[in-house]
């Protein structure tokens, strides 16, 4: 069972955001907070053990946390979403890191990506994605 923090502070984020604290998504935000690294959308399902919402309103509910800021998504080549939560450091775009042994995604705070693109005539920037292969300490 995760502490009580992480309910009361997922609420709150909640509620700053201008949304309704339902049940659902205060345990999804929870669950995320209480989460150091990225996880997918099962291993969240499996960790809502007794408390697994369908996986439309499961989707949608992390759709919602993502348009509102609270979470980010990111993509992989293995063609699963993984998701992680919003933490100050991470309100701007930031690269990740995916061992390649395990999975395990994390994000890299430190890595800067400030860069500067000259894109075509007409072409609008919008977001870039940075993800970092090898292998993390458990897996070396």
């Amino acid at each position: 069972m995760m502490p009580n923090t992480y309910q009361d502070t997922a609420e709150e984020l909640i509620r700053k955001e201008g949304g309704r604290a339902t049940g659902i998504r205060v345990k999804i935000l929870a669950l995320l907070l209480a989460q150091e690294q990225a996880v997918t959308h099962r291993e969240i399902e499996a960790r809502l053990i007794g408390q697994q919402p369908d996986r439309v309103t499961l989707y949608r509910v992390l759709q919602w946390l993502a348009d509102k800021g609270l979470i980010h998504k990111i993509t992989s080549d293995d063609r699963v979403w993984r998701f992680h939560v919003n933490h100050d450091a991470y309100l701007h775009q930031h690269a990740h890191f995916k061992c390649t042994r395990c999975a395990k995604v994390v994000c890299l705070d430190d890595l800067p990506t400030k860069r500067h693109l000259t894109l075509p005539a007409g072409y609008r920037f919008q977001s870039m994605e940075l993800t970092v292969k090898g292998l993390c300490a458990q897996c070396v």
